[in-house]
């Protein structure tokens, strides 16, 4: 979905190919399924619909449509995710406790709102105030495919729960593994710049773009594979603090990891939970569900290290941004195969990767006005920069300057490590 805002038909044609794919994704699942919320980092699908609805009703029906009358008022109060400065909102823990309004009412909210947008974007208040209009609503539906691939890592963890590990549904394709040969690329350093640039959409956390110096330094070729994981597993990599960050170490004593995310043995085999059901563990997939601390105790044990997100960048900059993302209904890392151009493989879609800059704002950064200001910008401060996207993600939110970001201990998220090192002088 490639955003045009030139005429009022493609946006009404992108606000309903983004919205369409939201209730494509919950199309596979039972009724019940709608409400649990297994931790409180996970949301309902319910409430996914709903918040994505919500935000066209508050931040444009409401803003702009002289006329409008909302949906229920009650849902201001229900599914505001975090605008402190719109009002009170229901804590995020007691999101799957929300029996009513019932899914049926959630997707009736959806078509009123859906219809009343329409009837807006073919109205004078968008001609009279197309560039406003338009600047928040690709907001909103950026905001939506974010939580498109949050209703596929959270169905992912909800679904995890059941002992006898239900399929979600089957990938649409399957990939055959091809030879690989890892590397580590050198990259010039140097005065080079970073952040977003152009016309495409981006959010206020990629801007503005500006100068970066790096020490030249070498990106690997590939992504960490389960099985380079499992040797790190298997020399004690969980039982050797020496690897890991102090907080990493006492966050592998409380709750006890000896693997990533959805790894368990049966009959002494590694097997993984997928949104296809169980598998055995693939060798040759990149290893995913690793939080920053697993991916930063791997680079420790490796001898290399995690690359900065300015070394990210640059290394791609240039490279064509195809790869296994949500589009291809795989929702699952793939062994290295698909139809890609080095010298860096597998850098886009699979995994996010992790790296090793924190979350902060770029040097002369703006933020949204008003409460879109809470977007972003408030989240600056104890989480990790990832990149690249990830099975999960549609090709088409991504570009090649998109900032992730989440507290190094998270894990449900399909993460996975690219490694970096420095050039001896």
């Amino acid at each position: 979905m490639k955003i045009d805002t030139t005429k009022t038909n493609n946006m009404l044609e992108s606000y309903r190919t983004v919205r369409a794919f939201s209730e494509q994704l919950v199309q596979p699942l039972n009724l019940e399924d709608f409400n649990i919320q297994s931790m409180e980092d996970a949301s309902p699908p319910k409430w996914h619909l709903a918040h994505t609805t919500w935000f066209y009703e508050k931040f444009i029906l409401k803003a702009f449509g002289d006329d409008y009358k909302g949906f229920n008022d009650q849902f201001d109060y229900l599914f505001n995710s975090y605008y402190e400065t719109i009002g009170p909102f229901h804590p995020r823990i007691q999101r799957g406790m929300i029996t009513r309004p019932s899914v049926e009412e959630v997707l009736e909210y959806r078509r009123h709102v859906d219809l009343h947008m329409a009837d807006l974007l073919a109205s004078s208040v968008f001609e009279d105030k197309k560039e406003e209009l338009v600047s928040v609503l690709e907001i909103g539906l950026h905001h939506e495919q974010q939580h498109q691939e949050l209703l596929l890592t959270d169905i992912k963890h909800n679904l995890s729960q059941n002992p006898f590990l239900p399929s979600y549904r089957e990938p649409l394709t399957k990939n055959i593994p091809a030879p690989r040969t890892t590397s580590f690329v050198p990259v010039e350093g140097g005065l080079i710049e970073i952040g977003h640039s152009g016309e495409v959409f981006c959010f206020d956390n990629e801007t503005p773009l500006h100068k970066v110096w790096l020490e030249p330094y070498k990106l690997c070729s590939h992504l960490v594979t389960n099985k380079e994981y499992l040797a790190f597993m298997n020399d004690g990599g969980y039982k050797k603090p020496q690897y890991w960050l102090s907080d990493g170490w006492n966050t592998v004593c409380k709750y006890q990891w000896e693997s990533p995310l959805y790894w368990f043995k049966r009959d002494e085999e590694w097997h993984v939970y997928t949104l296809g059901g169980e598998k055995m563990l693939d060798p040759q997939e990149p290893v995913c569900h690793v939080s920053y601390f697993e991916a930063d105790a791997y680079a420790r044990w490796a001898g290399k290290r995690l690359p900065t997100e300015q070394e990210w960048e640059h290394a791609l900059a240039g490279q064509e941004t195809n790869g296994n993302f949500a589009d291809n209904g795989n929702y699952h890392p793939v062994p290295f195969g698909l139809k890609e151009a080095g010298p860096f493989y597998q850098a886009f879609g699979d995994v996010w990767e992790w790296t090793k800059s924190p979350y902060i704002s770029y040097p002369g950064n703006k933020p949204y006005d008003g409460a879109l200001g809470e977007y972003n910008a408030k989240f600056m401060c104890n989480q990790m920069v990832l990149r690249g996207g990830s099975c999960a993600t549609s090709s088409s939110h991504f570009r090649l300057s998109y900032r992730n970001f989440f507290q190094p201990e998270k894990r449900w998220q399909f993460s996975g490590i690219r490694l970096a090192e420095d050039v001896k002088k």
